[in-house]
């Protein structure tokens, strides 16, 4: 069967979604996702993207991710490939890792971006990991709920604060509050 092709967008963000093959596990404990974000850091610094949003989950991970110089097909594939090697040799596995293609969905406007992104921040909270999305490590949330001196150069918060009124640090917690008001709201308001 002939796969479709990916269409890229360069000036808009993707929403990026990637499973674990059979909903397996993604991210057995802290090291798996340190090896995540480190590979998205090596990815980066040889084809250069930028993220507004991103969350790990165990069986699953969400990229809000733009890629102005090299098709998101070109990134993907090397973040994807990267890690299921370095997953399998750890584990002592092999086959499969990723369920199946990344899902993407280009982001059209500034809602849709900022709908997708609080949908991408509060993912912890579906799941029961955590209470508050800050308290959670593995997601973008915090460098926008505080400053945070490890930022990594892939991260853009711009396109997510750029139109709230004010200073930077207000822009952010007018973000953070709206990422907030939502919490008790339902999940299935963004169809993947």
């Amino acid at each position: 069967m002939v796969r479709k092709t990916r269409v890229w967008l360069p000036n808009h963000f993707y929403h990026i979604v990637s499973r674990g093959n059979r909903k397996d596990l993604l991210f057995k404990d802290p090291e798996d996702y340190r090896i995540f974000l480190y590979i998205l850091q090596q990815v980066y610094e040889k084809h250069s993207f930028e993220l507004a949003a991103y969350c790990l989950m165990n069986n699953h991970f969400h990229l809000q991710l733009r890629s102005k110089d090299q098709p998101i097909s070109k990134i993907m594939s090397l973040v994807n490939k990267q890690y299921a090697t370095y997953f399998n040799s750890r584990y002592e596995l092999t086959g499969h890792v990723f369920e199946k293609r990344y899902f993407d969905e280009p982001l059209n406007s500034s809602a849709n971006m900022l709908e997708v992104s609080r949908y991408i921040h509060l993912n912890p909270l579906k799941a029961n990991l955590v209470l508050r999305p800050e308290d959670y490590p593995w997601s973008s949330y915090r460098f926008y709920f505080s400053r945070h001196n490890g930022i990594k150069s892939y991260m853009n918060l711009s396109p997510l604060v750029e139109g709230y009124p004010g200073n930077y640090k207000t822009k952010c917690k007018s973000y953070c509050d709206f990422v907030n008001a939502k919490r008790s709201v339902a999940f299935d308001e963004i169809q993947l």
